[in-house]
């Protein structure tokens, strides 16, 4: 039995507990440097903030006094204790995490409740004792070594693995005997974006690669460029890996190698940029010394390989079909049009986000008004079933095997609703729950529904609102806005125990499913991109006044977020809209839209940004830049900008940057506050502990600057 045990409640007090105008921020040396851009000088002030911090003492001088005053305005905030209490209180509870069946043995992760990393686990048969098979919380003491990836052979003898540190996106992979639970001497570096896929016969496997960084060059930092497919024979050498696949002519080509279910074919899927279109080719494995064949030729379109039959390959594909469909293609006729494939399922109104064939059937995944709905067809295109889920606003994930495979398993959750782990019969289409996360609070205490609102062009827009029951809409609600909307990533309703404590105190939360994301298909996702990027901005604050006309909230009470894509979309709408917030909490954020492409994998983001390199879409980057729109002398709300010092996908310069011209820029009494996490990154991997002081913060900052009170 699920028991509520609400400790906090928000109340309005009037009592300002701290003094922000008193606060001192540190200097910032600001430089006459200047860019030309198609004959536009732009300043950029701040632009020694870019440098690493671990090779400029100025920028590190200047990290460890900005977090100075952050961290000690924080601790000041009398509730802050309690909300960090609770958190951790919330959050000690087990988790299961994912759950699937590979290498002929059952894998799951679990955590007892405040590991700070998942720890996975193995057994052979449902029911059996569960045996450990990487616990990633004895790497290091502090948790910042994460699992990054894991596959497990055909035959069941070996997993290769990937650590990440500190967050970084770059992962070292290493093998390790299952039987014995022991390392073999293999170790591969300089991988990055990239997974495994084994060989049927267990004797190696394909992965992708980044050059070894050359002497004085910044990991870090540096442009990520010549992806490389390689293949790995267990128990020799990195440097003897076979070379499968490179192109010297294009750069900015990734490659990702997947081997089919029968152990036939080798699918390589070549990616260019963040944008979902991709090549497709494929190689005979049983001819060693034949060449990877081309056989989707151009970017048209999305391909994801489902499986093969013989000589003919399935694929979910978004040619002419925005929101996605299956075909099939014969080796013997190959093409991309029409004339040539096979539909086995056509398009049809909803988004179809995923496909797996799985004991002879494929899983489709359905977005349905961004909820989850998942059918079962033949592979003649005929409607089997639909998989019954146990609500109606949720998302569904997993469904993953193989073809032989007679049973698949996939999780399910809600915002109020804490994650369930469930086994589904796939001759029956019997779906038998194997866990649910036992939390300290009570779901039918919570309500969630959907709402649709249009944005300044006439655009409906939809939005998930949960909050407790009872709430009142008279304009005082704590409110909390979170959003993405960007490089066709859907956001779906899922269980958050930061989002279920702020829920708690009283707060409502709500979530636009704004364009640039891929909840309506590739149309959606278009429509908030390059030059139609405001249209995303304009989704964000018509969600807010809408929130404000309909009596939720008001300006006071309303606290907007984000993280990377969706840091740049809380900056751009706080320089754009500064009265319309109480406080803003933009994250690891893309604040400098003319130089995101000069570091790491930021190129890749031209497919959504553009590119200031183009007159055009300069000129739209340059309106909307959050870091060159902050004007001197505007009362800008209460800020708490997250970064992090190991982030190299979004390197902290955009939110170093940000923050000083902020501050400089603030001429009204709220706080601009920067909290720079050490040994962490863009976000995935971070300890527990981590997790749990980060969004302490942010909600002690929120129930400060909102004006409430925690009893």
């Amino acid at each position: 039995m699920l028991i509520a045990a609400p400790i906090l409640h928000i109340a309005l007090v009037s009592t300002v507990l701290l003094a922000p105008q008193d606060i001192r921020y540190p200097e910032a040396r600001r430089i006459d440097h200047f860019d030309e851009y198609h004959g536009e000088r732009v300043h950029d002030p701040y632009r020694w903030l870019e440098d690493d911090a671990r090779e400029s003492a100025e920028v590190r001088g200047w990290i460890e006094a900005q977090n100075e005053i952050t961290f000690g305005y924080l601790s000041a905030i009398p509730e802050r204790q309690r909300i960090a209490s609770r958190l951790t209180e919330l959050w000690n509870y087990e988790k299961i995490n994912s759950y699937s069946k590979t290498g002929g043995r059952y894998v799951f992760s679990r955590n007892d409740g405040l590991q700070n990393q998942d720890v996975i686990y193995i057994v052979d048969r449902l029911g059996d004792e569960a045996h450990v098979l990487f616990d990633p919380n004895t790497w290091t003491t502090d948790g910042t070594k994460a699992l990054s990836g894991m596959a497990l052979s055909d035959d069941g003898r070996f997993a290769a693995y990937g650590i990440a540190e500190a967050g970084s996106d770059w992962q070292t992979w290493k093998v390790r005997d299952i039987a014995s639970g022991e390392d073999l001497p293999d170790e591969i570096r300089w991988v990055k974006f990239s997974g495994a896929d084994w060989t049927p016969d267990g004797k190696g496997f394909f992965y992708s690669r980044y050059a070894t960084p050359g002497e004085g060059e910044a990991a870090m930092l540096n442009v990520n460029k010549f992806q490389k497919l390689y293949y790995h024979r267990v128990g020799t050498n990195q440097a003897q890996d076979v070379l499968v696949y490179k192109r010297d002519d294009e750069p900015d080509w990734f490659f990702d190698g997947e081997v089919s279910d029968d152990g036939r074919w080798l699918i390589i899927s070549v990616g260019k940029g963040t944008d979902d279109n991709n090549r497709i080719f494929y190689k005979d494995l049983a001819e060693p010394l034949g060449l990877p064949i081309e056989l989707i030729d151009n970017f048209d379109a999305a391909y994801n390989f489902i499986d093969a039959e013989g000589s003919t390959f399935y694929f979910k594909t978004t040619l002419n079909a925005p929101r996605g469909r299956v075909i099939a293609i014969d080796l013997g006729a190959p093409g991309r049009g029409d004339e040539t494939t096979i539909e086995i399922i056509p398009q049809s109104e909803h988004v179809l986000q995923s496909a797996n064939l799985i004991g002879n059937l494929l899983a489709l995944n359905y977005l349905e008004d961004a909820k989850t709905a998942v059918r079962m067809h033949a592979l003649d295109g005929r409607h089997i079933r639909d998989v019954e889920l146990p609500y109606a606003i949720g998302s569904a994930g997993g469904f993953g095997g193989k073809r032989t495979d007679t049973e698949t398993f996939y999780s399910f959750s809600s915002f109020a609703v804490p994650p369930s782990i469930y086994r589904y019969d796939m001759i029956t289409g019997q779906s038998d729950l194997m866990f649910r996360a036992k939390i300290d609070f009570n779901p039918d205490d919570y309500i969630t529904k959907q709402v649709k609102y249009r944005s300044k062009d006439g655009t409906t827009v939809p939005m998930f609102i949960t909050h407790k029951k009872g709430v009142k809409l008279d304009g005082n609600n704590p409110t909390l806005l979170y959003a993405y909307g960007g490089f066709n990533i859907s956001l779906t309703p899922g269980f958050s125990i930061t989002r279920l404590a702020w829920m708690e105190m009283g707060g409502v939360f709500a979530q636009p499913n704004l364009r640039g994301g891929g909840e309506y298909g590739e149309e959606w996702h278009k429509a908030g991109t390059k030059m139609h990027k405001q249209n995303v901005f304009d989704d964000f604050i018509a969600a807010a006044e809408w929130l404000i006309n309909n009596d939720y909230t008001q300006p006071e009470k309303l606290a907007i977020q984000g993280g990377s894509n969706g840091g740049l979309l809380i900056g751009a709408c706080m320089a754009q809209r500064p009265d319309l917030y109480g406080a803003c909490l933009p994250a690891v954020g893309v604040m400098d839209m003319l130089r995101f492409h000069k570091f790491t994998i930021g190129w890749a983001w031209i497919d959504d940004y553009g590119s200031s390199d183009d007159p055009e879409e300069f000129k739209a980057l340059r309106a909307y830049s959050p870091y060159h729109n902050l004007t001197p002398g505007s009362s800008y709300p209460a800020t708490l900008i997250t970064t992090a010092d190991h982030d190299d996908r979004v390197v902290p310069g955009h939110s170093f940057k940000f923050a000083a011209q902020l501050q400089y820029a603030q001429a009204g009494d709220e706080p601009v506050l920067i909290r720079i996490e050490t040994r962490a990154g863009h976000g995935a991997g971070k300890p527990t502990a981590k997790r749990i002081e980060e969004a302490a913060d942010q909600w002690a900052f929120l129930v400060h600057e909102l004006g409430m009170k925690v009893e």
